[in-house]
């Protein structure tokens, strides 16, 4: 049986005038220890994701449609008390920005302390304890001095590996990790990434990251998820989905890549932006900025085909793939 799985998850948001879908019908599983990306543009549903997997959406979002079933247990059916055992203990998130993850009132130590308390019963000391030990997993230096110290007065970097010890505080079976290395300097997201990867592994922790970065994506984890409007439109082994894309979306993700261009050349971006909400196209949300668009793309929504090793939802991929092909 699989850790976590997604059954035609919606997700609708009802504003004052009508109500806009941000997820539609997707679906997906996820193994014990497995690490899944989950990649797309700003707006393709992929933060929404991760909050409906917590059942943390705010109004006006909901749930609008499917199951998300974890160790057997549906997380849609869940009362609070239920939910409150299953956020943090059993599976941990990670944001994007750790200043506003943590209280800026509160020590660090306050902070950890409260969280295992929450959920186990434990003398102060005893809390504090585990704390250190968890600072020091994430190679934070002098771990009990940090435990008196407030988030202002750590680095970035700093602040975001204890953000990674308090989603470990509880021995969580699966971590979701919304872009955890937005808010920081580049030549610090490579070592948080690193130090993720290597706790996961460690802790046979499951892993879902999502992020736009594909280059990411490549060295973190086994699968990928391609999502686009709200849809899942191509996944498979990440190491296929890199090196043999087959939707046009993902094809333009990795051309603008920079490695990807010469240096001094323009980055080959997609042309257009991703639609809002309130404005999706019908057929394929993604036929406006797509090269290959013909008549069925615009009228149809695509099914998800099998394709080899991944799964694609793409009107024309046969042919493409078959055009492909014929040119090699």
């Amino acid at each position: 049986m699989s850790l976590l799985s997604v059954r035609d998850l919606s997700v609708a948001f009802a504003m004052r005038d009508q109500t806009v879908t941000a997820l539609n019908g997707i679906s997906f599983d996820l193994d014990r220890g497995e690490r899944l990306g989950i990649v797309g543009e700003s707006g393709a549903g992929k933060s929404i994701t991760g909050f409906a997997i917590l059942n943390l959406l705010s109004k006006p979002g909901f749930i609008s449609g499917g199951k998300i079933t974890y160790e057997g247990e549906e997380i849609t059916r869940m009362d609070d008390e239920s939910l409150r055992n299953l956020r943090g203990n059993r599976i941990a998130m990670i944001f994007q920005d750790p200043m506003v993850t943590l209280n800026p009132v509160l020590t660090i130590g306050q902070q950890m302390v409260e969280t295992l308390q929450a959920h186990r019963r434990l003398s102060r000391e005893d809390a504090e304890k585990i704390s250190v030990m968890k600072l020091r997993e994430v190679y934070i230096p002098a771990p009990e001095e940090r435990l008196n110290q407030y988030p202002h007065e750590l680095s970035g970097g700093m602040r975001q590996r204890i953000i990674i010890a308090i989603a470990l505080l509880l021995d969580p079976q699966l971590i979701i990790a919304d872009e955890p290395t937005t808010a920081l300097d580049v030549t610090i997201q490579a070592d948080i990434m690193e130090l993720l990867l290597e706790l996961c592994q460690s802790n046979k922790v499951s892993l879902i990251l999502i992020t736009h970065d594909l280059g990411v994506v490549s060295q973190m984890t086994e699968r990928t998820l391609v999502m686009y409007a709200g849809r899942i439109i191509e996944a498979g082994k990440t190491r296929e989905i890199i090196n043999d894309p087959q939707h046009p979306y993902t094809q333009g993700l990795i051309n603008a890549l920079p490695q990807q261009t010469r240096p001094g050349e323009r980055l080959q971006q997609i042309p257009g932006n991703m639609p809002g909400l309130a404005s999706i196209p019908t057929g394929c949300a993604f036929h406006p900025r797509c090269a290959y668009a013909v008549d069925v793309c615009r009228t149809k929504i695509p099914d998800i085909v099998n394709l080899g090793a991944v799964e694609v939802a793409c009107h024309e991929v046969q042919r493409l793939n078959g055009a492909k092909e014929g040119a090699v």
